[in-house]
């Protein structure tokens, strides 16, 4: 069964009954608004010139995961403008090794820290040793609570609307299933941000009127070794009933495809995945090939790596933190393109490199 369009979806329904075709025409208008291109800068335009930092230190909750990467890239390339150096220390996506990477980072005594892509309460004694020796610390995806003081003595969390990313993620999949899509989720109860995705996802689902077959608890840390059996043992549950996977991160669809292949699936049958962030780079090349992968609601990865740059030079200066909440995007085969799609990023078009080294006097 070939995928049909949001737009075909509604011709089809409106033989159904106003009710059906009109919940399907109101999901893709809530997913339009975050699909089209980013070309207004709509952050900080005002704050501290750049400090003199020195050394600053990423800790990067697991660089396989696209997401961290891309961050990761961004705060290298926004540090290079502003004048800082970067030290990268890579956790490897287990808890022994942030807690060995944050304790490292201590020791080097950095001008400031990034936490990158983990929840913050797993290292609270780590937290709390920055606290007393004063260093500065802003972070990426570190809990449920983002924006300006989130806790645990972090200045500021970047990321975008967690919730308002996961209710476009399950929208989409309600719109393309006609109104009727049969889900299953995948989280990790590891993040307290990931359930909250998950639960969200679920909620809009249910309110929609979709069906939730099953809400799966697996690590992204094991996502290579645990997707390829799980995947052909939820298609033996639940056959042509699942229509659409939903997953906190795209990490998870990295690892389905062979058994949607061996399934005897094509790359646009369903179930078709959906991802509510991170708007990695295998992701962008599943939906441009057509392969398995419809969505991915990204994040702008490299954008949230200067606005952290931005943070910690606004917490090390000692001003309040911008309290800016960055756009996400809607990625389908039809805009892939855009925004910095043709690197397989969203990168707004929007000017944020400039905008920021206005700030920093660069």
């Amino acid at each position: 069964m070939l995928r049909r369009t949001l737009t075909a979806s509604i011709l089809a329904l409106a033989v159904a009954g106003p009710s059906y075709a009109d919940a399907v025409s109101e999901a893709m208008a809530a997913v339009k608004l975050h699909a089209g291109q980013k070309t207004a800068w709509d952050g900080p335009t005002s704050g501290p010139t750049a400090a003199e930092a020195g050394t600053i230190v990423v800790l990067a909750g697991d660089l396989k995961n696209g997401g961290i990467l891309g961050v990761t890239n961004g705060v290298e390339e926004a540090a290079a403008a502003i004048g800082w150096d970067v030290r990268v220390l890579d956790g490897a996506g287990s808890i022994q090794g942030r807690t060995a990477a944050f304790g490292q980072a201590l020791a080097l005594q950095p001008a400031g820290i990034i936490i990158n892509g983990f929840d913050a309460v797993e290292q609270q004694a780590a937290l709390e040793q920055a606290q007393n020796a004063n260093v500065p610390m802003v972070a990426w995806h570190s809990g449920p609570v983002i924006g300006c003081n989130p806790g645990n003595g972090i200045f500021a969390n970047v990321s975008t609307d967690a919730m308002q990313v996961s209710e476009a993620a399950a929208q989409w999949a309600f719109a393309d299933a006609g109104g009727e899509p049969g889900v299953v989720i995948f989280t990790d109860s590891t993040y307290q941000i990931a359930i909250a995705k998950a639960d969200r996802i679920k909620e809009t689902i249910e309110k929609l009127g979709g069906t939730v077959l099953e809400y799966v608890d697996t690590p992204i840390a094991d996502t290579s070794s645990r997707m390829p059996t799980l995947t052909t043992a939820l298609l033996q549950r639940h056959g042509d009933k699942w229509t659409h996977s939903l997953a906190i991160n795209d990490i998870y669809f990295d690892f389905m495809g062979p058994s949607l292949a061996s399934a005897g699936l094509g790359g646009d049958q369903k179930p078709l995945a959906v991802a509510a962030g991170d708007g990695s780079e295998s992701a962008y090349q599943r939906i441009r090939s057509n392969q398995y992968q419809a969505v991915t609601v990204a994040e702008p990865l490299n954008l949230q790596g200067w606005q952290l740059v931005d943070e910690l030079n606004r917490a090390i200066r000692g001003e309040e933190c911008s309290a800016y909440t960055s756009p996400l995007h809607v990625v389908t085969q039809e805009n892939v393109a855009f925004d910095g799609g043709e690197n397989n990023i969203f990168d707004p078009g929007n000017g944020y490199r400039d905008e920021y080294k206005k700030i920093w006097g660069k």
